[in-house]
Formats: C-alpha cells, sequence, structure tokens
C-alpha cells in the first residue's frame, strides 16, 4: 500500500502538541514515519501580571495547525485527510485551567511560567513531605485558596491544557498519567492521584470557600495504551469546519510535553533520560530508585506508564538568545545584508562554537520569568563582564548558549552528585537542537555523560504523541510501552552521539562559579 493509499484508509495517527510559541500537528504512517505537518505560531502574553494564552488562541490555533496538516496532506500525495486511525494532543505540563458547572472559564489560564505561588507550594511542600513545584496545578490551586480569590466556591473542575482540548474534541473529562502528575502527586502502586495527600489537602482546606473534595474535580487518568474517547461531531467540526474530517475517531489519554518528549527519544526506562530545550528546558530521568531526601530543585512525575522520574525544570530558555539573534538580524538589514532567520541563527550557533571554553569572562543570565532553582521570583535577562573580559562576538554568543543551560546544570549536579543518581543514556530533542554544531557538545559537557540526538528529534512532542496514538492501537494488548518503542518505531536506529569533551568541561567550570558568584547580581536587578 502507498502512502496515498495508506492516508485514504485510515491506516495513519495524528499528534497535535501545544507548545510554549507554536502548537504543531503531525501525521504519520503505519510505520511511525512523519508524513506531513501543520503549524501555527502563538505567543503567551502578561496581563495584569499573569502569563497566559486566550481560550480562543487554543481553538484558533488548533484550527490552523489542523488545516495546514491537511493541505500539506493533500499537496505532497494527492488526496483528502478525512479518517486516522487514532488522535492524540499533548500539551505544556501544570497551569490553572479551572471551570464553573456549565463549563465557563472562571480566571484567565495561568500557565507554567508564572511563579506566583511561592506561599502555596512551600506549605503543600513541608504537608506533604514532597517537592510541589510553584507551577504544578495544585500549587496554584491552593494559592487561590489562601487569596480568598473570588471564583474558589464555584470550581467543578481543573485540567491542564491539554486535557482542556481533549475534552473539546471527545467531551470526556480525562488526562493521562505523565500530565495528571503534574497536576498532584501521584501513588506509583496505584496509578492514581496520592490518597494520603489528597486527604491532607481535604484537611488544609476545610472551612474555606473550596468546599468540595479535591478528587471531585480532578480529571480522571487513563492508563497509557487505553481509548480516553471518540472525537465527537462537534469535535471534529472544531478541527475542521469545512466537515472534510470524519467523527468517531478513538483519542488516547492526553499527555504532557514531558512525556511527549520522553516517547519520541525513547527514554521511557531507567537509567535513561532526555532533555527538552525551547522557551523553557527540562530534564527527564526515569528512576531506579526513589531519591533519599526532598529537593525543591526536583519534582517527581512520572513516564506516560506511571513510573517514576526526576524532572528539572527550568522556565527560561530560549528567549534570550533569541532576542539577541533578532538585534543582529536587525543590524544585518540595516548595513543592507539581510539574511534568512535560519541561516543566521546557523551563523551565530557556528560562531558559539568556536568561542573559548570560559566565554572569556562574558557571563549571561537568561531570565525572562522567575526561576525557583536559583531562588528567583521574577526575571530579567542581565549580561556581565569584567573590563578584560574577551568580550568578542564568538564569546558572547556562546554564553548566550551557556545561558539557556546554566540553571539546568545546576539542578542536574543536585541530582547526579548528592542523590548519586546514575545517567546511561540521554537523549536531546527541541528546538535549541535544530542547529546542534554548538548545543549538543556543550549539553554533554554540562551534563557530563553522552548526549544523542536522534533524527527524529525535530518532530519533537507532536510526534511523540502520536507515538501514543499507535501504541493505543497495537496488536499485543500485553506489550508494555517501552517494548513497543524499542521493536517497532526506534529498533535500528542510533541519532548523533556526543561524547563530553574535557577542555569544554574545565571551561565550564569556571563559567559555572562566576555565574553562580553573579546570581547575587541578577537577584538584586530582578528585585528593583
Amino acid at each position: 500500500m502507498n502512502i496515498a493509499q495508506e492516508i485514504q484508509a485510515g491506516n495513519t495517527f495524528i499528534g497535535i502538541e501545544f507548545g510554549s510559541t507554536r502548537i504543531k500537528a503531525v501525521l504519520t504512517g503505519s510505520d511511525h514515519t512523519p508524513l506531513a505537518a501543520g503549524v501555527c505560531v502563538w505567543e503567551n502574553q502578561l496581563k495584569d501580571g499573569i502569563w497566559t494564552y486566550s481560550l480562543e488562541a487554543v481553538r484558533s490555533g488548533l484550527q490552523t495547525c489542523f488545516a495546514g496538516l491537511m493541505q500539506e496532506t493533500a499537496e505532497k500525495y494527492g488526496v483528502s485527510l478525512t479518517r486516522t486511525s487514532g488522535i492524540g494532543i499533548s500539551a505544556m505540563m501544570h497551569g490553572y485551567l479551572v471551570f464553573d458547572a456549565q463549563d465557563q472559564l472562571l480566571v484567565p489560564f495561568r500557565t507554567w511560567r508564572n511563579t506566583i505561588t511561592e506561599q502555596a507550594a512551600e506549605a503543600l511542600t513541608n504537608e506533604f513531605q514532597f517537592n510541589i513545584p510553584q507551577r504544578w496545578s495544585i500549587a496554584h490551586l491552593y494559592q487561590a485558596i489562601l487569596n480568598q480569590e473570588a471564583h474558589i466556591g464555584n470550581i467543578a473542575f481543573l485540567t491542564t491544557l491539554a486535557g482542556y482540548v481533549h475534552y473539546l474534541l471527545t467531551g470526556k473529562k480525562v488526562i493521562g498519567i505523565g500530565d495528571a502528575s503534574g497536576i498532584f502527586p501521584i501513588d506509583p502502586k496505584t496509578g492514581s492521584y496520592d490518597a494520603r495527600m489528597c486527604e491532607k489537602f481535604n484537611a488544609l482546606t476545610k472551612g474555606t470557600a473550596f468546599e468540595k473534595k479535591l478528587t471531585d474535580i480532578l480529571p480522571e487518568i487513563i492508563p497509557v495504551g487505553e481509548c480516553a474517547g471518540t472525537l465527537t461531531e462537534a469535535g471534529a467540526k472544531l478541527l475542521d469546519p469545512t466537515g472534510t474530517f470524519e467523527a468517531g475517531i478513538p483519542c488516547c489519554p492526553p499527555e504532557g510535553d514531558a512525556q511527549t518528549g520522553m516517547a519520541a527519544t525513547n527514554s521511557v526506562t531507567p537509567k535513561t533520560g532526555n532533555v527538552s530545550a525551547g522557551t523553557s528546558i527540562f530534564a527527564m530521568i526515569v528512576l531506579e530508585q526513589s531519591l533519599k531526601n526532598v529537593h525543591r530543585e526536583i519534582d517527581i512525575v512520572t513516564t506516560p506508564s506511571g513510573d517514576p522520574v526526576a524532572m528539572v525544570h527550568c522556565n527560561n530558555c530560549s528567549s534570550d538568545f533569541d532576542a539577541w539573534v533578532a538585534m543582529f538580524g536587525g543590524l544585518l538589514k540595516a548595513a543592507g545584508s539581510e539574511m534568512s532567520k535560519g541561516a543566521l541563527y546557523d551563523l551565530l550557533y557556528d560562531l558559539a562554537a568556536g568561542g573559548d571554553e570560559d566565554c572569556g569572562g562574558v557571563i549571561s543570565y537568561n531570565y525572562y520569568a522567575g526561576e525557583q532553582i536559583t531562588g528567583l521570583q521574577t526575571g530579567k535577562p542581565l549580561l556581565l563582564r569584567n573590563p578584560d573580559s574577551t568580550f568578542t562576538i564568538q564569546n558572547l554568543l556562546r554564553s548566550l548558549v551557556y545561558s539557556c543551560m546554566a540553571t539546568l546544570k545546576i539542578g542536574m549536579d543536585i541530582l547526579t552528585e548528592t542523590e548519586q543518581v546514575r545517567l546511561e543514556q540521554i537523549y536531546a530533542h527541541g528546538g535549541l537542537f535544530k542547529t546542534p554544531v554548538a548545543t549538543q557538545p556543550i549539553l554533554a559537557a554540562m551534563l557530563g555523560t553522552d548526549v544523542t540526538l536522534m533524527e527524529s528529534a525535530g518532530e519533537g512532542g507532536a510526534w511523540g504523541i502520536a507515538l501514543l496514538a499507535a501504541y493505543m492501537k497495537r496488536p499485543d494488548r500485553s506489550e508494555s510501552l517501552a517494548d513497543y518503542l524499542s521493536k517497532h518505531v526506534f529498533a535500528g536506529k542510533s541519532g548523533k552521539r556526543e561524547a563530553p569533551q574535557q577542555a569544554c568541561m574545565d571551561g565550564l567550570q569556571s563559567y559555572m562559579t562566576a555565574y553562580r558568584n553573579g546570581l547575587a547580581a541578577e537577584r538584586a536587578a530582578a528585585a528593583n
């Protein structure tokens, strides 16, 4: 069967992911090869001090990327995309989306990027003896309760962005276990929300305007590989207002971008892990055993199968580098030497690769938002250097790349040095690695281990959630996700591996010493 026939027969899968700067839909064949894609660029807004996206932008972005997918399918293969074997929805984890009994949004969507829940996160961490980061949904809920916000008594449903889009398409208030693990802690023995901690939360909120039991408002967890609902007529019309795309298609459990990144890099077994880098950067390390201590810098979430994962999440990654690229692009345009965006990025990454290993004493802080790992409630990009620093374009750009990963290294050092967690295979994916000439070797040096970049890494989480949709339709129902990925998706694929270089590791040690010392200046700048 050729590709056109496979598309017409519906022997394909669709994955849609809502990232921080773009929404992407990917169509894959029965062999998991990406066939076509559609993209919608979007951006969060800072409104009344809250990072948010409007629900209208969610809906319109969904339609735009899906229309692009249908158009590219028709142009490449000469057939209309009318059906598929499975659909998966993924999105940025965490945040705060709450609705009343009539499905009306109670307050604007508060995304993972907000650092406004310090009081609640500290209180819940102490109560649960389990790290609750500021961006987690439960921290946002408890902070709203502590603030005595007017909407608290009207909450009927709390979910994530992926859970919300899945509800629009299927009418089901459900979620995958990985995305759920960023709402509230998961009990790995039961595969559900930790019952003991739920009772503790109910006791904490007794006598407040929040009168419901916590589990009454949380989405139901559906195991990976199971059907989590089918595309309704209204959902099909939302995806494709032309009416070409059919209803009745099974949908897998909606998942977070961290979990789809794990699927897309085949890092779902112990001692494997991945780093996803774009607007934010985070590492996901599958654990052999529980950590000995609670660390505020390390979150405990799960794989799509529910196995415990240590997550080091940083709110800030590429935004500052992107701003510098735009500035250099403006300079070239003014000089009459305009370059395409892709060529400019390639050039600047090449220059970064040629910088000194310690960046010549040029230190960059990429903080656009607050950062829990380094104790920042708000952020301001900052560049520091001594009068005698070697201030070249190469060193500036290398420092900007270092800053994308420096906070991640601080968190990962706790995991590997304090907790003695072993790393055997780390896979990298995300926008920062589209031009890997500088970024991949630097990440290897940051982590002190080999880093592999798969050929499929550029497809990202949209491809990852399409894989989970395909796993839902697996012929052998007893086959684990890890076996399915290894045997049917990644068999024979090795990727490009980079080992850490000692010279770069030595230079990074000098850079990170100065970076840590300079955090006092960053905190002062952000606070004033």
